[in-house]
C-alpha cells in the first residue's frame, strides 16, 4: 500500500513535515537520518505520529542537511544540442554528441551544502563569465544505500561560455559559491509520474524575460539508470541529491543579470524561486 507524500521543509533550526493540510514540527537532525533510513517513507510516516502539530513557517531554507549535490548532463536532446553549439568553436561538441548516445551518462560534482541555496535564497553568476543561465532540474533524493525515496527542484546555475570555451572547464562553469537552488522542499513520495511537467520562467523588472517548459518523459534515461551510476563504486554515508539534467535553454543571446528572478515549477514539487544576486 502507498503512502501519502510527504513534503519536509527545513527552517534555520528546526525541519517541517507538511502531510496534506497538516503540518508537524520535526527535530532538525532528523534530515540526515532519514537518508540513512532503509524505507524513508515509512519512518518519515512513523515519526509524524509523533509529531507536535505546527503552523508552517513562512522563511524555509534549503532542504539539505550533510548531503552531496551532484548532477547528470546531457540527458534531454535539447541539452545535447546546446552544449554542441556553445562548444563548437572549442572542437568540443563531439563530446555531448557522444555522451547523449553513450552506455554511460555524463555525471558530475555540483555542490557541496554550504553551497547550495533555498527558495527566495539569492543565486550567483560567476564575475568571470558573460553567459550565464539556469538550468531547471528535477532532483532525486537518493538514501545511503542507492534508493531513490524523494524529489526536490534543483537550480543548476552555469556559466555557458566557460564550459562552451572548453568541457575540461565545466568544474569551474558548475561549482562556486551559491551555485545551486534546491526546494522548496523535499517531496517524499512514490516515483513522480513520466508526464511531469517542468517549467522555467524568467523575469526582469517586473517583465518575463523568458519561460520554457518540458517534461521528464523527454528524457533519454530514467532516474533510477542515473542514480545506479552514482552510487556504482561510491558510497554516500548521508546519502545524496542527482540533479537529473535539463531540457529548457535560453537562446544564445539570453544571460542572467543582477536582479532577476527566477522561478522553476514541477508539477507535484512546487515552485523554487530565486534571485540573481
Amino acid at each position: 500500500m502507498s503512502l501519502p507524500p510527504v513534503t519536509l521543509y527545513r527552517s534555520a533550526d528546526d525541519l517541517f513535515a507538511q502531510r496534506g493540510e497538516d503540518c508537524f514540527r520535526l527535530p532538525a537532525q532528523e534530515l540526515d537520518v532519514l537518508f540513512t533510513q532503509a524505507d524513508p517513507a515509512r519512518w518519515v510516516h512513523d515519526l509524524l505520529a509523533r509529531a507536535e502539530p505546527v503552523t508552517r513557517p513562512n522563511e524555509i531554507s534549503a532542504p539539505i542537511g550533510s548531503q552531496e549535490v551532484w548532477a547528470a548532463g546531457v540527458t534531454y536532446l535539447r541539452s545535447r544540442d546546446a552544449r554542441i553549439d556553445e562548444s563548437k568553436d572549442a572542437g568540443g561538441g563531439t563530446f555531448y554528441d557522444r555522451v547523449y548516445d553513450a552506455p554511460r551518462p555524463e555525471i558530475f560534482f555540483k555542490a557541496t551544502p554550504q553551497r547550495v541555496v533555498g527558495t527566495g535564497a539569492k543565486v550567483r553568476i560567476r564575475s568571470d563569465s558573460k553567459w550565464n543561465v539556469p538550468e531547471p532540474e528535477v532532483t532525486l533524493a537518493i538514501n545511503s544505500a542507492g534508493r531513490i525515496f524523494g524529489y526536490t527542484i534543483g537550480n543548476d546555475m552555469s556559466s555557458r561560455d566557460i564550459e562552451g570555451e572548453n568541457p575540461l572547464y565545466l568544474p569551474q562553469a558548475k561549482v562556486y559559491a551559491a551555485c545551486c537552488g534546491l526546494g522548496p522542499g523535499l517531496v517524499v513520495r512514490d516515483p513522480l509520474p513520466r508526464e511531469t511537467s517542468i517549467d522555467l520562467d524568467i523575469t526582469r523588472g517586473g517583465k518575463s524575460v523568458f519561460s520554457g517548459s518540458t517534461a521528464v518523459n523527454q528524457m533519454k534515461r530514467n532516474f533510477e539508470e542515473l542514480a545506479e551510476y552514482l552510487y556504482r563504486d561510491n558510497t554516500f554515508p548521508q546519502g545524496a541529491y542527482l540533479l537529473t539534467g535539463t531540457g529548457i535553454i535560453p537562446p544564445g543571446e539570453f544571460t542572467l543579470l543582477p536582479g532577476d528572478v527566477i522561478r522553476i515549477t514541477v508539477a507535484g514539487l512546487g515552485t523554487l524561486e530565486n534571485i540573481v544576486a
